[in-house]
């Protein structure tokens, strides 16, 4: 298992969600990957991608203007 970090700050919807796309196509199933973001609306944006393509999501939590998703790639 490896664990990535995306930065996705100062982007805006659709972004973040088509970037973690993206870094997910490049690892494997169990493997996880922490996206940091500036835009809150990946809080539910990120989530409801991962639901709709079978990965789960591990923690959420905004720190000082930054909204952290914490991913594990699904099968």
């Amino acid at each position: 298992m490896t664990r990535e970090t995306l930065n996705a700050r100062r982007l805006l919807c659709p972004l973040p969600v088509i970037r973690t796309q993206d870094k997910v196509k490049q690892l494997k199933a169990g493997d996880r990957l922490e996206v940091i973001c500036t835009d809150p609306g990946v809080m539910q944006d990120i989530p409801a991608w991962c639901r709709i393509n079978g990965h789960k999501v591990l923690e959420t939590h905004a720190d000082d203007g930054e909204y952290i998703i914490v991913l594990e790639v699904g099968g």
